[in-house]
């Protein structure tokens, strides 16, 4: 497991980085979409709906990339390179109401669905990359 880069930390908090999400179709194109993310034991945490395309492409064992833009310096940046280590619908509704606090600065995700089933996503750092 690679560690975050101590000088680049601070962009695993800031609730105005958002991570471009890279994963890959069935067909071998690569798919990328900017997500709300969190950071809890050495981990980078995503979450979307079940069923969503970044759904269907992450399995556990799969191999993603977040860039992470540093958004008061577009020079700056850190990318991680991972594998999904584990995936669970426990504790998603829980998990995306954080991620609502952060970036939104509400106590619920406003955004739900009827019937919607969250799902949480954690990203083990297999290697990373920064500048700035």
């Amino acid at each position: 497991m690679a560690e975050i880069p101590a000088a680049f930390q601070d962009l695993l908090s800031n609730p105005k980085a958002y991570a471009h999400l890279a994963t890959i179709m069935k067909d071998g194109s690569p798919q990328v979409t900017p997500v709300w993310f969190d950071f809890a034991n050495g981990k980078v945490r995503v979450n979307t709906a079940k069923g969503r395309v970044k759904a269907r492409n992450m399995t556990e064992g799969s191999r993603v990339a977040l860039s992470i833009l540093d958004p008061d310096n577009a020079y700056r940046y850190l990318q991680v390179r991972g594998v999904v280590s584990h995936i669970t619908e426990e504790g998603g509704d829980a998990h995306i109401d954080s991620l609502a606090k952060k970036y939104l600065g509400k106590d619920k995700y406003p955004f739900s669905q009827p019937g919607e089933v969250r799902v949480i996503y954690e990203i083990e750092p297999l290697a990373t990359q920064t500048m700035g």
